[in-house]
């Protein structure tokens, strides 16, 4: 349960207003070798420069896998608050504060490291404790590591798709944006949401305030309810219409930077307005935290100057945990 006081609740309190639904592209990711799977990579492509924001069909996500996921995280929420604090060790449970920096939402989550056994760190955003590495893992632990790496795996081959897009696949660039997700190393995480259904009587509340993700990409599904929303190009707001088979992917900060601005780290919010409790599950794809990270040469061209300089992911998911959620982190790494 998320419990907030008066002036709290005043703090996160939205207009009862309903964006216009979203033009999602749909990238196919089982086509076929040849024009098909080309066609799906251009697709891809223009999503990422567009929007920053696409939904994944033919992933290999087992269903009865992301059911069993879904069902057992509701059931983890539906529990007594003092049991759900208690596995907070294990599971990285928190609610209502998103980081340290006074940012709130009418919600509930889990956090957790992206690999099995691993505790995320806690510098990752959002900023939270991080699950003790020696808790002992149970049920919902296990089947969330599970998933997991489905989803990972399934981020890879988006990331391998994106790069055939690009025309960097092969050679000497090859798997050279899916490697940054796929080392042993690499600093990713899950996070599991729970937007409760909203008081009676107030208004659309902020589940999740507007923000960017740091990481390279965002993989997310939700239980077939809405919330999700977007921000456009010329900044409204538009609904994402929810999709019980789909994965959805948000480009994150680090690939704007490696594709040197080209693709666009797409800003997004939960609002909380339905009667119906909304569980979402994100993989954050991050690169290594000692890998230096700047556009990448195949993308600039020749004689093509680079927007941003290069840093460490350390540094920058450092430097992004001293900010509030809906401040541009990337501004500050930019050429002047």
């Amino acid at each position: 349960m998320v419990v907030l006081a008066k002036g709290e609740l005043e703090q996160i309190a939205l207009p009862a207003a309903e964006p216009p639904p979203a033009d999602v592209r749909s990238v196919d990711l089982s086509a076929p070798a040849g024009p098909a799977r080309e066609a799906a990579a251009r697709a891809l492509v223009a999503a990422c420069e567009e929007h920053g924001f696409f939904r994944v069909t033919g992933h290999g996500v087992p269903a009865r896998l992301v059911r069993a996921a879904e069902a057992a995280a509701a059931g983890f929420f539906a529990r007594p608050q003092g049991e759900k604090e208690e596995e907070g060790p294990t599971l990285g449970y928190g609610s209502k504060r998103i980081g340290g920096n006074g940012d709130l939402g009418w919600v509930e989550y889990l956090l957790l490291g992206g690999t099995p056994a691993a505790a995320p760190s806690s510098a990752l955003l959002p900023c939270a404790a991080a699950p003790s590495p020696s808790a002992p893992a149970g049920p919902l632990r296990d089947l969330l590591d599970e998933y997991t790496v489905a989803v990972r795996r399934m981020a890879c081959a988006v990331l391998e798709l994106m790069a055939e897009g690009l025309g960097i696949a092969g050679g000497a660039g090859d798997a050279v944006l899916a490697r940054l997700v796929a080392r042993a190393d690499s600093d990713c995480m899950l996070r599991v949401n729970h937007y409760p259904p909203r008081p009676a009587l107030n208004p659309s509340l902020t589940g999740f305030g507007e923000h960017t993700d740091p990481q390279i990409i965002s993989v997310l599904r939700a239980n077939g309810t809405s919330g999700l929303e977007i921000a456009l190009r010329d900044g409204a707001w538009a609904s994402v219409p929810p999709d019980g088979d789909a994965f959805f992917v948000n480009v994150g900060d680090t690939l704007q930077v490696l594709t040197n601005g080209r693709f666009r780290s797409v800003r997004h919010r939960v609002v909380v307005n339905s009667e119906k409790s909304r569980v979402s599950m994100v993989f954050f794809g991050g690169p290594p935290p000692g890998e230096r990270l700047g556009p990448l040469p195949q993308l600039l061209g020749d004689g093509g100057r680079s927007r941003y300089r290069d840093f460490t992911w350390s540094e920058f998911k450092t430097s992004g945990c001293r900010t509030r959620l809906a401040e541009d982190r990337l501004s500050r790494f930019e050429k002047k």
